[in-house]
Parts: C-alpha cells; structure tokens; sequence
C-alpha cells in the first residue's frame, strides 16, 4: 500500500512539475514580456546574439548615419510560486558613425536593471496576467547610459484564443528624472509549423515634452527543446521620415 501511495505522489509531483515547465514562457524577443514566471529553483537565461539598431538624423544640417550593436542579457530567477527576480544588463555596446566622410567607432558598457515579476491569478484558462516593477540604474559608460535612473511599471495582458494565436497587450509607465513617459505594445503570437512560431507587434511610445514615437516588428521563434530556444526578429520605426530600423538574434536557456 504505501508502494502506491508513494509511486501516486511521485507522478502528481512529476505532472505538477510538467504543468509548471508548460506554463513558462521566455521574455524573448520583442518589446513587450510574456506573463510566463520562472519556476521555483530555476534560472531562465536570456542573451542577444546581437541585438541591432541602424539610424539616421541630420546634425547641425549634415546626414549622421549611426550602426549599434549590443550584447543585452536578462537572468530570471523563480523566487516562490507566480514570483520571479530578474536581473537585466544591455551589454557591451558597440557603435559606428559616420558623418561628412567620416567615421568614429566606440564602445563602452551599458545600464544594469532589477525587476520583480508577479503572475496574477485571474481564475481563467485562457487569460493571464502579470506585472513588473523595475528599475534601470545608470551605471553605464557615458554615452551608453540612460544618465539617470529609470523606474517603471509594466503589466501583460495575454488571451490565448487556441493552440495557434495568442494576443496579448503590454503596458510601461516609466519615470525618469521627474519626467514620465507610457509605453503601449499590442502583439500577436502564432504557431507556423512544427517547432516554429512567430510574432509580430505594434509599439506606441509617449514621454513628457516628446513627440509619440511609433514602431513595428515581427520574428520568428524556434524551439530546440522545451527548456531552449532560438529567435530572429526585424524591425523599423514609423515615427518621422528618417530610415529607423532594429532588429536581432537572440537565444533562451531554461536551467
């Protein structure tokens, strides 16, 4: 008898531990995050491979053409059930510019974050919801550093319609140095075929005394395993007439 209890508590345990792998999502790629939380005990590592970001701007009335990469990297840890601890860093930074013929290169480190995620209960299969409060501390090199601290607020809102769509909305109140800015990101996941699936999004961006800032991207994902995965993702700004694009390679280990 107790041979069975035990074997019965065993697969429980194991079908507990599989429901929480299934419910877990990685934050990668795209602006928004998912409302997905580590597991308790393990670490989510998610790494740009690079990330990129191509702009131009006139300055003083000559074209400045501007190429970044950076290496941004963001650790998550589960703290307790629906609870996780992220840490976040934007990586070494590199730039080109060139400018009337000429070109400067530099690089330099960037901002480190820390953030709490929280899972919310909504009592819905379909429907889930988190936020996450976080800080960026301006510890960077200058030139690669927001200056000051940002603090935020952020919420996901995801509906899962079936096994092939999910919609979900993002919302980011930020406050830097007594200024605010909101940040609004409706994006739609879908299954291709197989181990493939992609996402595309829409981002609305609006801070104090700025003029709104729109953009849009789409990726594709592809899962090596239910624990790894890779990612690709383009995208271009609608906000003026300059040539605005980003865009990048990611990878995403759940240990």
């Amino acid at each position: 008898m107790k041979a069975v209890q035990i074997t019965t508590i065993c697969m429980l345990a194991s079908l507990s531990m599989s429901a929480m792998a299934a419910e877990f999502s990685f934050d990668r790629p795209g602006t928004g995050f998912s409302t997905g939380i580590t597991p308790v005990g393990q670490l989510a590592w998610e790494q740009g491979l690079p990330s990129a970001t191509y702009n131009e701007a006139y300055v003083d009335g000559i074209k400045e053409r501007t190429l970044t990469l950076n290496g941004n990297m963001l650790l998550r840890s589960g703290l307790a059930e629906g609870l996780e601890l992220q840490l976040g860093w934007q990586g070494p930074v590199w730039t080109k510019t060139k400018r009337a013929g000429q070109t400067q290169e530099d690089d330099g480190l960037g901002d480190v974050s820390i953030g709490i995620k929280k899972a919310i209960d909504l009592k819905d299969d379909k429907l889930s919801l988190a936020v996450l409060a976080q800080a960026q501390l301006a510890t960077g090199n200058e030139g690669f550093s927001a200056e000051d601290d940002i603090y935020s607020l952020g919420s996901a809102l995801a509906y899962q319609y079936d096994d092939l769509i999910t919609t979900s909305m993002t919302m980011r109140y930020e406050l830097q140095d007594g200024g605010w800015a909101v940040t609004a990101v409706p994006t739609i996941q879908y299954k291709i075929a197989g181990n493939w699936s992609g996402f595309s999004e829409f981002v609305y961006r609006k801070a104090e005394s700025q003029p709104d800032e729109t953009s849009i991207a789409s990726g594709v994902i592809y899962a090596l395993n239910e624990r790894a995965q890779l990612d690709a993702s383009v995208g271009a700004g609608l906000s003026g007439n300059r040539p605005d694009y980003q865009g990048g390679l990611g990878v995403s280990f759940l240990f």
